[in-house]
């Protein structure tokens, strides 16, 4: 992963990955005879262990809110971020790899939305709640974009503080009256 975040997918061959893991390229390949494979299966495994952690973190659940979203927001600004970006703009440009990550993504997207409806208690059944969630997940996703140029620290957590009131409220039944 490390290799792709600093390196691209241009830059991460199995030669380089089987290098920096100090094992030998024909062993890295009998594992994952392509680069598609060795990418898609790290990928799948640090979000899982992600996924892990955050819920580790907040065992209880939704204690406190704004430290539940800090945490999500947290998931796109680290290095599993900039190298999954960098699979979905090698993704754009070639059909297998296109496939494979599109399907990866809607699993690792739907896991860490039920990640967030559990760690926020969220009511899904609530008409709009189930939108403000993908809301703030997709919000999260942009500012690790914003991220990946400069250091965006001290505005991500003005905006976090915000989507915290404003989840507050959504969650807390502002929805009642809306319609379907």
């Amino acid at each position: 992963m490390s290799c792709l975040a600093e390196r691209g997918w241009a830059g991460s061959t199995v030669t380089v990955v089987a290098e920096r893991a100090g094992v030998s390229r024909g062993a890295a390949q009998h594992h994952f005879p392509t680069r598609e494979d060795l990418f898609t299966a790290a990928v799948e495994y640090v979000a899982e262990e992600r996924s892990t952690a955050l819920r580790a973190l907040f065992p209880q659940g939704a204690a406190n809110r704004r430290a539940v979203i800090g945490a999500l927001v947290d998931l796109y600004t680290g290095p599993l971020f900039r190298a999954a970006l960098h699979l979905w703009v090698a993704a754009s440009n070639e059909d297998q790899l296109g496939t494979r990550v599109t399907e990866l993504e809607g699993r690792v997207g739907r896991e860490t939305h039920r990640i967030a409806v559990e760690l926020l208690g969220a009511d899904e059944s609530v008409p709009g709640v189930r939108e403000t969630v993908q809301g703030l997940l997709d919000m999260a996703r942009g500012l690790g974009l914003a991220n990946l140029l400069t250091d965006d620290a001290t505005r991500r957590r003005r905006v976090v503080a915000q989507w915290a009131a404003l989840l507050d409220s959504a969650l807390d039944g502002a929805f009642d009256s809306a319609p379907d």
